[in-house]
């Protein structure tokens, strides 16, 4: 079963359900890929790495949407959006603890021979495509820096 299927199985659940988080969170990741689709130059079935850079940037944004509802005391917009986050990172690979993605970027560095903050983007670049949706870039940045400074 491919993505699209599993997702419009999923949707097709929702809908039996009537679980309102469930169907606005598929129906905005169908969306996404639909906008993927219709992209010029852009193919008609996006592979794993479009979708899970699709899936990344959708729970991206519902994080930094509840972060300001809540600094704004608003509790009552910020948990369904928690709850989409939930929903879509069902179809994201599971994350990596802090320690093995630690790891990963201790190897790059040797690897690389990083010893300053100016190499940092080469470092970046390497551990980004090793860690594709494994990890959240923010973390990835932190624990890079944390090494080269």
């Amino acid at each position: 079963m491919n993505f699209q299927d599993q997702l419009n199985f999923k949707l097709k659940a929702a809908m039996r359900e009537k679980n309102k988080v469930a169907l606005e969170s598929l129906r905005a990741i169908k969306s996404g890929i639909l906008l993927l689709q219709t992209q010029s130059g852009a193919k008609e079935n996006p592979d794993d790495s479009e979708i899970t850079k699709l899936l990344q940037k959708l729970v991206k944004q519902r994080k930094e949407s509840a972060s300001i509802f809540r600094k704004q005391g608003r509790v009552d917009l910020a948990e369904p959006e928690e709850a989409q986050i939930e929903v879509i990172s069902q179809f994201l690979p599971e994350q990596l603890s802090v320690e093995e993605v630690e790891k990963v970027i201790y190897e790059v560095i040797h690897s690389v021979g990083a010893t300053s903050m100016k190499e940092m983007g080469k470092v970046m670049g390497m551990v980004n495509k090793n860690l594709a949706g494994k990890a959240d870039g923010k973390l990835i940045a932190e624990i890079v820096r944390k090494h080269l400074s």
